[in-house]
């Protein structure tokens, strides 16, 4: 039996002598024990000498040098185990140390590894586990902090902080149920803790709101609903399903290029999750990436080939796809009829795709405008107009139509707006040429109206025009009505002296001012078909004429 024993410097116990051949070490700074044989026939040590990290050895006084041999056979194995104790006790509070340094200075992968080392040291302390948990919690690696607090409660079964923190990965992770279990938990260790009792109503909460989003969404309170999922978010954030349920809010907020950022996080921890593949998948293709959408939904077909929905957004891309070409290959053909049905098939496709459906509203403009169906091709001029104000050619195209439609003051003011935008468009300026004059032309008399007949009447027909309006406005043949006649007769006979004459009449139908050029009234009028007239009409210009047959 060896008769010696270790004494501890401050802060350190001994818990066996040496004769029970097992000493124990117990560093309470860390919560460690370290223990092993201490008793061998190879010990070498001299009573009462120190044998390092404030441990010495006191023994009874020697009465013989036998009892000094026996001594001796206990001290190589004592001081070997002591010192290995004490050598990694040591570099595990250093580890601790450097790993605390690394965060101040913000290098976090420099922390875990120094946690890690300590871990490695020391295992049985509930310190480096939590220490590096906390570190995997400001880089986002929910699972690995998880595992640190599993590790750090199962060491100490009455670890709150262990159990508060894992509460709130847990609902992190939206494992609800388990949340609340460790809050519970808190809540037993430390009885009304008010942190503890706070966490615990935040998770139930959560499951309210998701279940209040989807009603929203569901409604069409898309607002409301944003601002409900991105309260939930703050609590949740490592949450797959309030992952997803933000980009369905996004999707009705037609926010597409933030759906495909948020459900791109979904995706990076599991690129086989046929939901978010199927989401963004759908973003994309309101965004007009349509191949991109296409992989997505084949992406998710090859892991369920029977999905349904994917299967339907899948095959509505393609006839989008294939509808489209098809009229705009028909329009290139001039068979506009053909182009527009092709068109309108496609616009029922999706509706809210306005992304591709302003080509297919801009096509059906420019169709009708080509078939001169003005008022056909205005709502969808407007409409393309009303998706994208900056798209110059729906603006020339709408100004072409209100031409059609004998709007010419307004189809200036598109023609004028599309060269602010793009001052070398030369469809827009000879556009704008047009409308100005046709503009200029429709404020003059109208003579081709005021003879009753169409701007493409013949020489005859002008000329008959006339011999019946000059006989139905004769002053003599209005007795009572003199003034109105007088009025309507010059007018008539103003008409024919522009219309009647070949040279005069190309003038003004191209919109020259002819009647500038002309002298004072209408001159006396010759003979109709050999015949002679005569009007006896007070102050008209040429003298009285004689009807004569």
């Amino acid at each position: 039996m060896c008769p010696c024993i270790l004494h501890p410097s401050e802060g350190e116990s001994v818990l066996g002598h040496l004769g029970d051949r097992r000493l124990w070490r117990t560093n309470r700074s860390q919560g460690k024990s370290y223990g092993g044989d201490v008793c061998g026939p190879t010990a070498r040590m001299t009573a009462g000498e120190s044998i390092g990290y404030g441990w010495s050895l006191q023994c009874p006084s020697r009465r013989s040098s036998s009892s000094s041999s026996a001594m001796a056979s206990v001290l190589l194995q004592l001081i070997l185990l002591v010192r290995m104790s004490g050598y990694a006790s040591g570099n595990a509070g250093t580890f601790l140390q450097m790993g605390d340094a690394a965060i101040s200075r913000g290098d976090l992968k420099a922390a875990i590894d120094h946690y890690s080392s300590f871990i490695k040291a020391d295992p049985g302390a509930t310190v480096g586990y939590t220490k590096r948990a906390a570190v995997y919690l400001q880089q986002r690696q929910m699972l690995d902090a998880l595992k640190d607090f599993n590790r750090a409660v199962e060491l100490d079964p009455t670890l709150f902080q262990g159990f508060l923190q894992r509460g709130k990965v847990y609902r992190q992770l939206c494992r609800f149920d388990e949340a609340e279990s460790d809050f519970d938990t808190s809540l037993s260790l430390r009885p009304g803790h008010a942190g503890a009792a706070q966490e615990k109503e935040v998770t139930k909460g959560i499951h309210k709101s998701m279940e209040e989003v989807d009603s929203l969404l569901d409604m069409g309170e898309t607002a409301k609903a944003k601002e409900k999922v991105m309260s939930v978010l703050h609590h949740a954030s490592d949450c797959r399903q309030v992952r997803m349920l933000k980009g369905r809010v996004l999707l009705a907020s037609r926010e597409y290029a933030e759906v495909v950022a948020e459900v791109g996080r979904v995706l990076k921890g599991n690129d086989n999750d046929l939901d978010a593949l199927l989401l963004r998948g759908k973003a994309y293709f309101l965004l007009g990436n349509h191949d991109i959408a296409i992989r997505h939904f084949q992406n998710g077909l090859r892991l369920d080939p029977e999905h349904a929905q994917l299967k339907k957004e899948y095959r509505k891309v393609k006839l989008l796809e294939k509808t489209t070409t098809q009229a705009n290959e028909h329009f290139e053909a001039g068979k506009y009829r053909l182009a527009i049905e092709g068109y309108l098939a496609a616009l029922e496709v999706e509706k809210t795709h306005d992304v591709h459906n302003v080509k297919l509203h801009l096509g059906l403009c420019k169709a009708y405008v080509k078939l001169s169906k003005g008022k056909e091709a205005m709502p969808h001029c407007a409409r393309a107009l009303e998706i994208d104000p900056q798209l110059i050619e729906a603006l020339v195209q709408r100004g072409e139509a209100r031409l059609l439609m004998e709007d010419y003051e307004d189809a200036v003011k598109d023609f004028q707006e599309a060269l602010e935008k793009n001052p070398q468009d030369q469809q827009a300026r000879q556009g704008l040429h047009r409308a100005e004059k046709a503009v200029k032309i429709s404020q003059r008399k109208d003579w081709y109206k005021v003879l009753g007949v169409t701007s493409t009447a013949s020489a005859a027909e002008i000329k008959r025009a006339y011999k019946k309006l000059a006989l139905q406005w004769h002053p003599d043949k209005n007795v009572g009505n003199e003034e109105e006649a007088n009025k309507k007769f010059r007018e008539v006979a103003e008409a024919y002296e522009i219309l009647g004459d070949e040279e005069k009449r190309t003038k003004y139908d191209r919109g020259e001012d002819v009647e500038e050029m002309m002298q004072g009234g209408g001159p006396g009028f010759g003979d109709f078909s050999g015949q002679h007239f005569t009007f006896h009409f007070e102050g008209f210009p040429g003298g009285g004429f004689h009807f004569g047959g």
